[in-house]
C-alpha cells in the first residue's frame, strides 16, 4: 500500500520533501507533480523501479526515459549539448519540454534507446519537483504518468493513489497541474524537431 503526501505546490514543506528523497534513496517508485503534468519518479540507479513503471505504462523497450534535472549544468553530465542544442534549453528551460538527446556513457545503458543510444532530458518549472531534486542532488528518472490505453497523463490525485496504491511507493497531491504531457523536441539530427506537441509552446521549429 502506497503512502500519500499533501505538500503545498508553491512553498513545499522541507520535512516533507526530504522523506520523498528518503523513499527515493532507498529504491520507492513515486508519483509527483511537474509543471505539465503527474509523473513516475525514481533513483537513475534503481533498475526495479524502472521496470515497474515500463509494467505501469506497458512500455516497450523503444521508450526513451527521461532524466529531470534541476539546471542546464546537471546535463551536461548525461547529454551531448552542442552549441545550438544549449541556445535553444536555455531560451526553454525550466519548462514543460523534454528534450531528446545523445546519451553519455554517464547514462546507464538500460536508460537509453537500445538502437539510437538516446536520452530524455527536462528541467520542471515546478516549486516541488525542483525542491526534490535540490535535496536529492541528482537527477530523477522519470516517466509521464500516462497509464495504457489512455491518451492524456492521470490528473486526478484521489484516483491516481487509488488505481496504484499496489504499483507504486508514494503520491504527492501536489494540486493540479495541468492536463497534457511535455512538448518533446528531438535534438539528435542537423535541426531540432518536434515529435510531440504538448503544453510547451514552439515557434519556428519543425514538426515530424
Amino acid at each position: 500500500m502506497s503512502q500519500f503526501f499533501q505538500i503545498h505546490p508553491v512553498n513545499p514543506q522541507l520535512r516533507l520533501i526530504r522523506q520523498v528523497v528518503e523513499i527515493v534513496r532507498t529504491d520507492g517508485l513515486i508519483v509527483y507533480p511537474t509543471d505539465s503534468s503527474y509523473a513516475l519518479g525514481c533513483h537513475v540507479g534503481d533498475k526495479h523501479s524502472m521496470e515497474r513503471i515500463r509494467r505501469i505504462r506497458a512500455l516497450d523497450n523503444k521508450h526513451n526515459f527521461t532524466l529531470v534535472c534541476r539546471d542546464l549544468s546537471e546535463i551536461a553530465t548525461y547529454a551531448r549539448v552542442d552549441n545550438l542544442a544549449y541556445r535553444l534549453l536555455k531560451s526553454l528551460t525550466p519548462g514543460p519540454y523534454t528534450f531528446i538527446l545523445r546519451a553519455t556513457h554517464e547514462v546507464p545503458r538500460r536508460l537509453q534507446n537500445p538502437k539510437r543510444k538516446t536520452i530524455g532530458i527536462r528541467i520542471p518549472d515546478h516549486p516541488i519537483a525542483q525542491a526534490l531534486l535540490e535535496e536529492l542532488d541528482e537527477p530523477l528518472m522519470s516517466s509521464t504518468l500516462i497509464l495504457p490505453s489512455k491518451e492524456f497523463p492521470e490528473t486526478d490525485v484521489e484516483e491516481i493513489s487509488e488505481k496504484l496504491k499496489q504499483d507504486v511507493d508514494l503520491v504527492i497531491d501536489g494540486g493540479h497541474c495541468g492536463l497534457e504531457p511535455t512538448t518533446v523536441i528531438d535534438m539528435t539530427g542537423d535541426v531540432p524537431r518536434v515529435t510531440r506537441q504538448g503544453c510547451g509552446k514552439v515557434e519556428g521549429l519543425a514538426e515530424g
